[in-house]
């Protein structure tokens, strides 16, 4: 029997689960994993699939400044679509063997797997021929409303993106586009529609059972991510602490980042990381940032749930590096930094530091 192994991921930068696909489903293609199901949430985003029309982004771009909203283009196929806190991602990395080698019958069963998942929380969810996704034919907001966007990429029967199911995300972001290209109907949401609150906990492990169910899979969920921290040290002149990992490490650019030990705190792992790798012994203090992402290039993936700080160091700080971890550093500023780091929740990390300074 084919196997699905899914993981619950929380946040993830878009850019950051573009590379977590690429890695999985390079994985796949060596038979290094299983079929997979990623299932996260990204931070509030516009997508332009393939067939996107700029015009179906009706805010103006200070709008979506304000509104902490980026826009992203991607190789999926469909128009505009948001993405948000609130709603359910899920990213299938498959092989199609013989049998199941049909965009049309791939699509058909994502959509099944949502009016399944739908219909366990007491909502009925529908198709209309002209339109792909899951819907809400009379929904409590009036109308056909969308509940579940899809929009995938095939190669050579691998799949990659897959569908975004509005759990309880904010409906007013979706005014910022016009969702799909459709001007005649609105979104919704289960949240809206049920008339309770509802987190995406709760919809995780029902979506996955279904995932299964419909496409004929035995389904085990994989490990928890590791647990990491991530510290962006600072200086009162807008400088950020950039350390490059020696070559073995994949010598890139980086803020102090490390694994929490077994039993240890994340606030403790943070202090102990910047005096192994900076020599330095500084106060840390949290960001209220969480996300996952990808590292390396091994096989299987590994995949992390990282927590971030900030600390600040004094103008004279003398840095004293952990040769074993890295070979140079540079205070730079924050654009130098975001062209530098090949991870977006590094950037993320550095902003919010120098924005609580």
């Amino acid at each position: 029997m084919n196997v699905v192994t899914w993981h619950r991921l929380g946040r993830v930068e878009y850019a950051d689960g573009l590379e977590l696909q690429r890695q999985f489903q390079a994985a796949r293609r060596a038979d290094a994993v299983t079929d997979t199901l990623l299932l996260l949430e990204h931070p509030p985003v516009l997508t332009l699939g393939r067939g996107a029309k700029e015009g179906n982004i009706v805010a103006a771009p200070e709008v979506l400044a304000a509104e902490g909203v980026t826009v992203h283009e991607t190789d999926r196929g469909g128009d505009v679509t948001y993405h948000g806190p609130g709603q359910l991602v899920g990213y299938p990395l498959l092989h199609l063997g013989p049998g199941r080698q049909d965009v049309r019958r791939y699509m058909r069963s994502l959509e099944e797997v949502i009016v399944r998942a739908l219909k366990d929380f007491g909502l009925a969810g529908t198709r209309i021929e002209k339109w792909p996704g899951v819907w809400v034919a009379e929904s409590r907001r009036g109308g056909p409303r969308k509940i579940c966007a899809l929009g995938v990429h095939l190669s050579r029967w691998y799949t990659r993106h897959g569908f975004a199911l509005n759990v309880a995300p904010r409906l007013e972001h979706f005014g910022l586009i016009i969702p799909c290209g459709i001007r005649e109907a609105g979104v919704t949401s289960m949240a809206e529609e049920l008339g309770r609150a509802l987190t995406l906990a709760d919809v995780e492990p029902v979506v996955a059972r279904h995932f299964g169910d419909v496409f004929e899979s035995e389904l085990r969920e994989a490990e928890p991510p590791a647990k990491t921290v991530s510290v962006a040290v600072t200086r009162d002149d807008g400088k950020v602490l950039a350390l490059r990992r020696v070559p073995e490490r994949g010598g890139f650019w980086q803020i102090v980042t490390g694994r929490v030990e077994a039993g240890e705190d994340v606030r403790a792992a943070a202090a102990r990381e910047v005096r192994e790798e900076t020599g330095l012994s500084l106060e840390v203090r949290p960001l209220d940032y969480v996300h996952a992402f990808a590292w390396g290039e091994a096989a299987p993936p590994k995949v992390a749930r990282e927590t971030a700080f900030a600390a600040r160091a004094p103008p004279d700080a003398a840095i004293r590096l952990a040769p074993s971890e890295h070979d140079a550093f540079e205070w730079v500023t924050l654009e130098a930094f975001e062209a530098r780091v090949p991870y977006e929740g590094l950037r993320v990390a550095a902003r919010l530091a120098l924005a609580g300074a």
